[in-house]
Formats: C-alpha cells, sequence, structure tokens
C-alpha cells in the first residue's frame, strides 16, 4: 500500500505517532465514563411507600414510643424476609401489626394500594441519584432504562450524521466540534430540572460521543504502521478499561449524580483546547483535492520523528505516485448502500452487521446492571474495569498470532453459551465484553449504526425479567452464538493491508489486481481491527 511505504519512510512508529496517539486515547478514559455512568447516577436504593405525617392521636391511639422502621409495619406491607414492600402500602393504618411476629403475621387479607406520598430511599450509598430525585420507581421504574436507549439513540445519531459530516468538512473538524459538543452538554446535564431535559441532553451527550469515537480512530490508526495497529488498538481499548475504574472512584467519592457529571464533563474543555494540535487525516486531504496540504502534514510527522531530511524528500510527484488510490477513490463518492452494490463487499457488510449488533448487544446488555451481583456497585465496577487489562492482552496477542476470525468467533461463541447456560440456573453472573471496530470512514459509520442498534435495545431486554427470571440472558446468550458462527465467514486480516477502494475490495476476491496476486481469496474487504473479550463468572 502506498501511502503505508510513505509512513514508513518518515519514521514508521516514532514520537509523533505515539504523542498523536496519547492525546486521542486520554479522553477515552471519560468517553468510558459518560457510557457507563448511569450504573450510579441511575442506581436504585432500597425504598418503601413514605410514611404520612401523623400523629397517633388521630386514630385514637395512645402515644408510643416507637422507630421510623417498627412504625412502618402499620403502613406498608412486608415479606416473609421482613423487608417492606417497594410499591404497595396499606389502605389505612393496620396498628394491630406492631405488636405482632412478622413472621407469624398474615397481612394477605388486607387492602393495599399503590404509594400514595412518595417514597423514603436508603441514602447509605447514595445521597442522590435521578432514581431517587425523580422518583422513577414501580410504575416508572422503566423509565431508568429508556434514558440510557436515549443516550444510546444519540450515539447512533451521531454515527449516522457525524460519519456523513466528517466526510463533507474533515475527521479533525468534526472532532473538534464534538468535544466542544460533549463538554457543553454533559455540564449542562448535571443541571437538568426534569428528567426530560436530563434526556434530551444525554442524547446530545451521545451523538458527541459518536462524533469523538468515529474520527479519533480513524486519526488515529492512519499515522500507524499496519504491524502496530493492533497493540496501538489495544493501548487505546486499554484507555477505557482504566475509564472504568477510574468512574468507580469518581462514584464513590461524589455520591451524587449532578456531582459526577461535573467531573466527567468539565475535563472535556481541557480535550477541545489541545484537539486543534491534531493534525487533519492526509487521506481526506488528497481525495479533497488538498495535496500541498497533505504534504505539509507529511512534513510536519516527519519533523517530529526526527526525520527532516526523509520527508524534505517527499515532493508532490512523490506523494501522488505514492497516493494513486486515494486519487481515484476521490472521484466518487461512496454510501452506505455502495455496500451492499458487490457480492464480496456485501457478504462481509452483513457479517459485521450482525457483529456490531451482537458485542454491542451483548456487552451493553450485562454491563448496565452491576447492581444485580448484590454487591456493593462500586466494587463490581472495579472488577469489572481490572479483569479487562489480561482478558484485552490475551486477545490482542491471539489476534496478532492467531487471527483475527478465529479469535472473534470463539470469543463470541463460548461466553454466548456461557449466559444460555447462566440462564437456567437460580442465581449466576455473567460478563461479556466485546468491542468492534470496522473502518474506512463510510463503512465505520455504518457499522457503529448497527452497534448501536444492538446498545439500544439491550436496556430494554431488561424489562424481560418482569415475565420470567433468566429470560434476559436467554436473549443476550442467543444473538452473540449465532454471531460467533456468522463470524467464521469473515475474511482474515492478519498482516493484511488496508484496502482503499470497493474496487480494490472485488479485485481482491477475484484477483484481479495485480498487487495482490500473492494473497489469497480470503484478504478482508476492509481493515478490521477487532477487540472481543469475555469474561464468565458464576
Amino acid at each position: 500500500m502506498g501511502f503505508s511505504d510513505l509512513m514508513d519512510s518518515v519514521g514508521g512508529l516514532g514520537r509523533f505517532q505515539f504523542i498523536n496517539s496519547a492525546l486521542l486515547i486520554i479522553p477515552s478514559i471519560i468517553m468510558a465514563s459518560h457510557t457507563l455512568m448511569q450504573n450510579f447516577s441511575a442506581a436504585v436504593p432500597d425504598h418503601h411507600c413514605r410514611i404520612p405525617n401523623f400523629t397517633m392521636s388521630n386514630w385514637n391511639i395512645t402515644p408510643l414510643a416507637l422507630d421510623g422502621q417498627t412504625l412502618l409495619k402499620a403502613f406498608v406491607p412486608h415479606d416473609g424476609k421482613n423487608k417492606p414492600s417497594r410499591c404497595l402500602q396499606f389502605t389505612e393504618p393496620q396498628w394491630h401489626l406492631l405488636f405482632l411476629n412478622q413472621s407469624v403475621a398474615n397481612t394477605s387479607g388486607l387492602q393495599t394500594e399503590p404509594c400514595r406520598y412518595g417514597w423514603t430511599y436508603n441514602k447509605k450509598e447514595f445521597n442522590e441519584t435521578i432514581v431517587t430525585e425523580w422518583d422513577l420507581v414501580c410504575d416508572l421504574r422503566h423509565l431508568k432504562q429508556m434514558s440510557q436507549t436515549v443516550y444510546m439513540g444519540g450515539i447512533l445519531a451521531g454515527a449516522i450524521i457525524l460519519g456523513g459530516l466528517s466526510d463533507k468538512f474533515g475527521r479533525r473538524r468534526i472532532l473538534i466540534f464534538s468535544y466542544l459538543k460533549l463538554a457543553v452538554s454533559g455540564t449542562c446535564t448535571a443541571f437538568s430540572p426534569s428528567f426530560s431535559v436530563f434526556c434530551i441532553l444525554r442524547f446530545v451527550t451521545g451523538m458527541a460521543i459518536s462524533g469523538i469515537i468515529l474520527n479519533a480512530v480513524s486519526l488515529n490508526l492512519e499515522w500507524i504502521p499496519i504491524k502496530s495497529r493492533t497493540i496501538m488498538g489495544a493501548m487505546n481499548s486499554f484507555s477505557s478499561s482504566t475509564g472504568q475504574i477510574a468512574l468507580a472512584g469518581f462514584a464513590y467519592v461524589t455520591r451524587d449524580w449532578r456531582t459526577l457529571q461535573l467531573v466527567i464533563s468539565v475535563p472535556i474543555f481541557f480535550f477541545f483546547f489541545y484537539s486543534w494540535w491534531i493534525p487533519e487525516s492526509a487521506r481526506w486531504l488528497i481525495i479533497n483535492k488538498k495535496p500541498d496540504e497533505a504534504l505539509k502534514q507529511i512534513r510536519r510527522v516527519a519533523r517530529i520523528n526526527g526525520h527532516v531530511k526523509e520527508g524534505e524528500a517527499i515532493t508532490l510527484e512523490v506523494l501522488k505516485e505514492h497516493i494513486q488510490q486515494e486519487v481515484q477513490s476521490g472521484k466518487k463518492i461512496y454510501t452506505a448502500i455502495d455496500l451492499f452494490h458487490t457480492p464480496y463487499m456485501r457478504k462481509t457488510t452483513v457479517c459485521l452487521m450482525v457483529l456490531w449488533c451482537a458485542t454491542s448487544f451483548g456487552f451493553y446488555g450485562l454491563v448496565m446492571d452491576l447492581q444485580r451481583f448484590g454487591v456493593s456497585v462500586f466494587l463490581v465496577q472495579v472488577i469489572f474495569g481490572a479483569i479487562d487489562f489480561p482478558a484485552k492482552a490475551l486477545c490482542a496477542f491471539s489476534m496478532m498470532f492467531i487471527g483475527r476470525r478465529v479469535t472473534q468467533a470463539v470469543l463470541l461463541l463460548v461466553p454466548g453459551l456461557l449466559i444460555l447456560a447462566n440462564a437456567f440456573v437460580p442465581y449466576g453472573d455473567i460478563w461479556l465484553h466485546s468491542n468492534s471496530y470496522f473502518y474506512r470512514q463510510t463503512g465505520m459509520g455504518f457499522g457503529s449504526t448497527m452497534a448501536r442498534v444492538g446498545s439500544m435495545t439491550a436496556p430494554m431486554v431488561t424489562m424481560l425479567e418482569d415475565y420470567l427470571y433468566g429470560l434476559p440472558l436467554m436473549v443476550y446468550g442467543t444473538l452473540p452464538v449465532i454471531a460467533g458462527v456468522i463470524a467464521v465467514f469473515l475474511p482474515e486480516t492478519l498482516n493484511m493491508p488496508l484496502p482503499e477502494t470497493i474496487d480494490y475490495v472485488e479485485a481482491q476476491r477475484t484477483k484481479q489486481h495485480p498487487a495482490l496476486n500473492s494473497l489469497s481469496h480470503n484478504t478482508p474487504s476492509c481493515h478490521l481491527l477487532t477487540l472481543i473479550i469475555f469474561r464468565a463468572a458464576h
């Protein structure tokens, strides 16, 4: 590939690549916090119907010195474990229950009604969450999942809208705009006066997150040699794991959703200011007929890498010689529809659509319900992030030495089967962590769209537990198993170059392109950088 050869001549993996990668990877720590913050900002503490203000003399009862927990028995039904009902209260106070052992008290025939005076929340773990502030419990409990779905809907909208805008206005401009958008919308979210405003701002935040992810990946990996992309991609993934651990620390210290929102939003302004240093995509400049600016960026890379002479030796003629494919691809504007016009591209696109959807569906469906583990949500979040490091390292080595296709297939099939198995046990915990990156900008935007479809529907699936315990796990497990089978039909991408056009992709299949005579028919339709991690625990 011409452009890759050009990068090798100006230092390959040098000082510029490390600086550029660091500037683009560090924000991932905060972005992970925005995506997973609802484990804390929307945590559901123990709660019960609020006892109304009263005096016992109103019911002709002799005043007694009773604590609130004992008095609660007269107003709220208790189960066999002496826990108050979360959503029901007696229509009339049952004073006789104060003098009965709860284990022998029969309350089945007593009339109840939904909470009339609101709820009282246990604030041992959290001072305030969106659930306690806006009473998103009982009949309104599904609004909690809806708020996360709205956020994922914003990411979907961002993938569609900002993906196209980055093709028109440039990766760098949209990235800078997305940083500012995230900083402003995230900060404003902390001052939401109502749940509706909160959801609107979370939608805007999701759009900004999508714009950052789409363009940061391209602006980072484009300047990195092909053989180093797996490691650098893993480093980017490690930053997300660090963000998960940091989020637990932020939430533990703040204990308030508004303060937590500010803590993870204000630093984005810093990323916005330094993002002006990040160079524009040379490929985008070339395709948009700005070779002089592309040459300037390449020489800048050479200078930072300490290869000034090599950079000066690159002229417009040399650049044009190396970028013929980019110039040819710039003559045609590709859309998502073009991904289905040719047979080889169509097959790969359909496979990746299912994989994107399955991995996001399984991951977000399980990671956004950490309270179900029954222990401190702070501890679970730390463990979740810590296990990521060895798991992702293992996957990175597997992809480098075994290949992407086998790694992806196995690490979808095995976790999917484990999730299905756990659906049939009385109590089980299953973690699946997976991420897929399919990039060239149009293809990536379309693939990200399918990922967001999976992540949008995942929170809503938890509602199925109201009808049958274990049903959400059955759903979460089935799709990864199907995707694992489909992954077998993907082409291998280990140590393969990145094709630039759809014609080049089809030439790989038919071996009509002279540069591909030594490659098998399984050469990729586009570079697939995949990190699929699984963790399963009973």
